[in-house]
């Protein structure tokens, strides 16, 4: 499958109905076609892994070519000039979603460029390195408890941000490193603490949803077991 090919697949699939749709979950119409995710990868499940179509998908500049890249795109061939590239397009948050939960988690840069990225000042790339900590605790199976406990202080840091994205994904990554296991739940209660005697708004918020879940029923008796 060719560039020519994917756009023109993607652009059979298009559901302008849809695209009003997804602005109200703050999912950006600019170049969006409308076409919904489990359509997208059956798609990319075609082309297969294709690093040189990646990047010609990507430089279309449409919405769902971009979230089909990361799809397709090998990340044994990604570059960190690359990661950086795209994260100075991004432009919606299900873009960024996809591009490190299906391809930047799985380089060997993941770490590092999510802690880089939490520290921008660009909503969309900071939320990138924060939703990159919350996949990387998810995928990574084998990375030692602390790797994650290396990520907490810088958790605590960004839970002052008032913009919804960053926020969301600040309180994503805090949940995900504290399901780990038990000894990551504790550090991430005890990190979720710290971030509401803070007393910032954001902070409150994030530190409220993520104890609520933190020390639920489920996830207690699922790590003691």
């Amino acid at each position: 499958m060719d560039v020519h090919d994917a756009v023109a697949g993607l652009r059979a699939l298009a559901n302008r109905r849809n695209v009003e749709g997804m602005a109200r979950y703050g999912i950006s119409s600019t170049n969006t076609l409308g076409v919904s995710i489990p359509r997208i990868r059956a798609l990319a499940k075609r082309a297969g892994r294709d690093h040189a179509l990646a990047q010609q998908l990507w430089d279309t500049g449409i919405h769902e070519a971009r979230i089909m890249a990361a799809m397709v795109d090998d990340p044994k061939l990604v570059t960190k000039r690359q990661m950086d590239r795209w994260a100075s397009d991004f432009d919606s948050w299900d873009v960024v979603d996809g591009c490190c939960g299906d391809l930047f988690d799985q380089t060997p840069y993941a770490y590092a460029k999510a802690l880089q990225w939490s520290r921008s000042r660009l909503e969309y790339v900071k939320r990138a390195g924060y939703v990159l900590m919350a996949t990387l605790a998810v995928h990574d199976k084998r990375a030692p408890d602390e790797t994650f406990l290396a990520l907490l202080p810088e958790i605590a840091r960004g839970a002052d941000d008032e913009r919804n994205f960053v926020k969301k994904a600040v309180n994503w990554a805090l949940r995900q490193i504290g399901k780990r296991n038990r000894c990551l739940n504790a550090a991430a209660i005890e990190t979720a603490e710290q971030i509401r005697a803070q007393g910032t708004r954001p902070g409150r918020w994030i530190a409220a949803d993520a104890l609520r879940e933190l020390r639920s029923e489920a996830v207690q008796a699922r790590l003691k077991s």
